[in-house]
C-alpha cells in the first residue's frame, strides 16, 4: 500500500499537506493509537511532490515494543534488510518508564531545494554522493 502511494500519489500533492495515522504496518515501532491499533500516531508532510518530515509517536511500552521488534526480527529472517533488530538494553531501560515521546525527522535538503527552487536534490546537498552522468 505504501509504494502504491509513493508511487501513484505523492508527485501529484504540491501544496503543503499532512497524510496522518498510517497503518501500524508502515511504522511498526511507532505508538498505536488508543481507539483504533490498526493505525499509528503519525503524520508525513509533503510539499511540492516530496516528503518533507516524518513524525510519528514513539512506543513506550517495552511489551508493545517486544512484541513489535519480534515481529521485525521474522522479517529480517525473510530477507528484509530494512527490518530492526531487537534492542534488549532499550526494552531494559523502558521497564523503568519513559514519558510519551516524539520527534520529526525533516528532511533538511529537500526544504533548501524547494526553498532555492533547485531542480535537484545534488543541488543542495553539501557533500553529494551522486555523480554526474559521463557525457
Amino acid at each position: 500500500l505504501l509504494e502504491i502511494f509513493e508511487k501513484k500519489c505523492t508527485h501529484e500533492i504540491i501544496q503543503p499537506t499532512f497524510i496522518y495515522d498510517y497503518p501500524a504496518d508502515f511504522y511498526p515501532l511507532a505508538k498505536r493509537k488508543a481507539d483504533d491499533p490498526r493505525f499509528v500516531e503519525s503524520f508525513d508532510i509533503y510539499v511540492a511532490g516530496m516528503e518533507m518530515g516524518t513524525n510519528y509517536s514513539e512506543q513506550n511500552d517495552p511489551q508493545a515494543l517486544r512484541d513489535a521488534w519480534v515481529k521485525e526480527k521474522e522479517k529480517a529472517q525473510a530477507g528484509n534488510e530494512e527490518a530492526q533488530v531487537v534492542d534488549e538494553d532499550f526494552l531494559e531501560a523502558l521497564e523503568f518508564g519513559m514519558p510519551p515521546t516524539s520527534g520529526i525527522g525533516p528532511g533538511i535538503d529537500r526544504w533548501i531545494m524547494v526553498l532555492t527552487d533547485s531542480p535537484s536534490i545534488s543541488d543542495v546537498i553539501l557533500f553529494p554522493t551522486i555523480r554526474p552522468k559521463k557525457q
